[in-house]
């Protein structure tokens, strides 16, 4: 739960904070390994620009704090605090009706955050935990750092289901860069191309699709490339052997006993189906990958 008065304290703080600029926080040249890589659409920035916000500036931001149970990066009640993903993106962001967060990580996975994400959800990017600084966090699951950041919730209650895929919790660590960006123009790369009515299971498989294999798999230079296999060469699969695609998704093992990519057993066939068809509309596409 969000202590009220520190709730109440972070917002007349923002409401009165001034631009990301004026406040001095965005610096042109990194500082130390744990600033936080700032790009996309940045207000008073010029287009494409990097910048960087040192931790102890982030600390200096209307900070939230909350006790979690249900984070899985984090075992047991754990007290998060930090900065509101929504709050970095009225400070930094220039298009406040179109804006979405990227998170980036140092293994190339990309966390989305669409505004209905951020008002639904409460994301925020985590500053410290149990009281303390990044160079006391425990490790991850695989052993390595959660920081330099990662991002959590204060509870995660799925907003949405589409056939069998729910809504699910964006808590990606390792998170070296945020972006903001706009939402029509990173999530307009994946959309369904022509201009023809989407069928409805096109429209299904692609907001499975959106939130979930797009963390991984890249249109161009949108999406992650941890896994290291583009949205085409996905269509590809799924255009040629309908078959093999959807037991990759439901059972990557199957076909590479050490594969990265989670399984989705839960993954019925409709759901199957679906992302199948919307994937093919992408079959005889030609795009940068």
């Amino acid at each position: 739960m969000v202590r009220p008065l520190l709730w109440l304290v972070a917002s007349l703080a923002l409401a009165g904070l001034p631009s990301a600029d004026s406040a001095g926080i965005l610096h042109s040249q990194r500082s130390s390994p744990g600033d936080l890589e700032i790009g996309g659409d940045l207000g008073g920035a010029p287009a494409g620009v990097t910048r960087f916000i040192r931790y102890r500036d982030l600390l200096g931001l209307p900070q939230e704090n909350y006790t979690v149970t249900d984070d899985t990066n984090i075992k047991g009640n754990t007290e998060i605090e930090g900065v509101a993903l929504a709050t970095l993106a009225r400070l930094l962001g220039r298009t406040p009706d179109d804006e979405l967060i990227v998170a980036i990580c140092y293994d190339r996975y990309r966390a989305n955050y669409p505004r209905d994400y951020l008002n639904a959800h409460h994301p925020i990017l985590v500053l410290r935990i149990n009281g303390q600084v990044r160079d006391h966090w425990p490790p991850s699951e695989s052993g390595g750092p959660l920081g330099p950041y990662l991002v959590s919730h204060p509870a995660f209650k799925p907003a949405f289901k589409v056939l069998s895929h729910e809504d699910e919790p964006q808590i990606p660590f390792g998170v070296t860069r945020i972006e903001v960006r706009r939402e029509s123009t990173v999530f307009g790369a994946i959309r369904p191309p022509g201009d023809l009515p989407l069928s409805l299971a096109v429209e299904q498989g692609y907001i499975v699709a959106r939130q979930d294999c797009f963390r991984c798999h890249n249109m161009g230079n949108e999406g992650g490339t941890l896994a290291g296999r583009s949205w085409l060469k996905l269509a590809a699969v799924a255009q040629e052997n309908d078959k093999r695609f959807k037991q990759t998704i439901h059972d990557p093992r199957t076909f590479s006993p050490k594969a990265r990519m989670p399984a989705h057993p839960a993954y019925d066939e409709a759901t199957l189906d679906a992302l199948a068809a919307y994937f093919k509309t992408f079959a005889h596409v030609t795009r940068k990958q």
